[in-house]
Parts: C-alpha cells; sequence; structure tokens
C-alpha cells in the first residue's frame, strides 16, 4: 500500500475552495492519503466538506508527482546507476524487455552499456529495449527494424550504418552518438534528442517527428542535404 502525504500551510492554500473558508481548518495541516490515516482526522474536520475537497485535490497532485518522479528516464542531471556486474547482461538485448514497453517501465535496468552488437542482423530485430542504457555501444551495421527503444539512454552509443526501419524511438537521448549512415526509414523518433550527434548520410525517408523535434533536428549540421530534404528542413 502506497501513502502519500505533505503539510500544508496558509501560505500554499487559497483563502477558500468552492466558497468553504479554509482559515477554519487548523494550519499547518497534514494530509494524509491512506485508509488507515484518514481514520486519525478529527472528526470536526473530516465532516467539513471543505476538508474533503482539500484532501481529494491534494491527493490527486501527490498521485501525479509520484508518478512522474518514478519515470525511469535519465535526466541531463541524472547519475547513471553502477554498471550492471551480471555475466550476460549484454545477451539481455536479445530478449530484451518483456513488461513496459514504451512506458519504458521495467523490473530491472536493461544495462547494454558497452556492449558490441556490429553487424547483428537477427537477434535485435523487433525488439523491445524501452529505457534501455545504452550508452558506449555498439550497434555499427545491426539490423534493429521495428524494434521499440521508448526512453532508451544512447549517449555515445554508435549506429553506424544501423537500420531502424519502422522503428520505434520516441524519446532517446542520442546526445553525441554516431549515427551515420543510419536508417530511420518510417521511424518514430518525436521527442527524441540529437544533441551534438553524427548524421552524416542518415536517411530520413518517411521519419515520424513532431515538428518542435524537427525544428531541432534540422540545427545538426551534419545533416545531409538529402536528408533535410527528406525531413523537410528550411
Amino acid at each position: 500500500m502506497v501513502i502519500l502525504s505533505t503539510p500544508l500551510s496558509h501560505n500554499t492554500l487559497p483563502t477558500k475552495l468552492h466558497g468553504y473558508p479554509l482559515q477554519q481548518l487548523h494550519l499547518p495541516l497534514r494530509i494524509s492519503c491512506s485508509s488507515a490515516a484518514s481514520r486519525r482526522v478529527p472528526k470536526s474536520e473530516e465532516r467539513s466538506s471543505g476538508f474533503k475537497e482539500l484532501r481529494t485535490v491534494a491527493c490527486g497532485l501527490l498521485a501525479v508527482c509520484a508518478i512522474a518522479t518514478a519515470s525511469p528516464v535519465i535526466a541531463a542531471n541524472q547519475r547513471l546507476p553502477p554498471l550492471s556486474t551480471e555475466p550476460n547482461r549484454c545477451e539481455r538485448a536479445f530478449v530484451g524487455n518483456t513488461i513496459g514497453q514504451a512506458n519504458g517501465v521495467y523490473d530491472k535496468p536493461l544495462d547494454l552499456r558497452f556492449c558490441d552488437y556490429t553487424n547483428e542482423k537477427s537477434n535485435l530485430k523487433g525488439k523491445s529495449l524501452s529505457a534501455a542504457l545504452m550508452a558506449d555501444a555498439k550497434f555499427d551495421g545491426a539490423d534493429m527494424s521495428e524494434a521499440v527503444m521508448s526512453k532508451a539512454y544512447a549517449v555515445g552509443a554508435s549506429f553506424k550504418g544501423t537500420d531502424f526501419s519502422n522503428a520505434v524511438l520516441d524519446r532517446v537521448n542520442f546526445k553525441k552518438a554516431n549515427l551515420q549512415g543510419a536508417v530511420f526509414k518510417n521511424t518514430v523518433l518525436s521527442g527524441s534528442t540529437f544533441d551534438d550527434a553524427q548524421l552524416e548520410d542518415a536517411v530520413f525517408e518517411d521519419t515520424i517527428i513532431g515538428y518542435i523535434d524537427l525544428q531541432k533536428l534540422c540545427t545538426n549540421k551534419t545533416v545531409s542535404a538529402e536528408g533535410r530534404a527528406e525531413l523537410g528542413c528550411r
């Protein structure tokens, strides 16, 4: 059971909630979002409609915050977990994530850092590698068509000539990755970042990408003239 609680004061609350004067509540007030904790609320406050509404709103906000902070996406200033000591951690890519898929949820990290999958033509195709840690790994010449890499962390990885046709690569961090000659044919790239990535001769035929993400990608000077034409860069 998850228990969420937060202290509230007059400085963080409006003066009224649906017409109920909150000054009548004894603040600072702690809102607890569990059935056991709610039984400890004073009866005078529990019976008030304002208190009930306040608890509902506060618990809803806490739930949203809890879900957001539980995301496995690696932020720019967040430290990566230690390198996995699992003996066959690189082979886990051939199985992929069995839960979570595009949501990037996992029971344990899929740590593929420093692994070498050069010219792998069969075992990565169509695999779910959501939220995988791929920093400094090599996928040169690999067939990763139809793979799902949502929220993957691929900083500094090498994907020279990698086939990403029909793959889902949304929200991937490709910072400083080598993507020379990579094929993004009919590939979903929404939300992915390519800061300082090498994109010479990359193919972007029928790529699916949002307008804002497209504008950012078009600022990468390594994208070839043909690639810019395929993307529709101005």
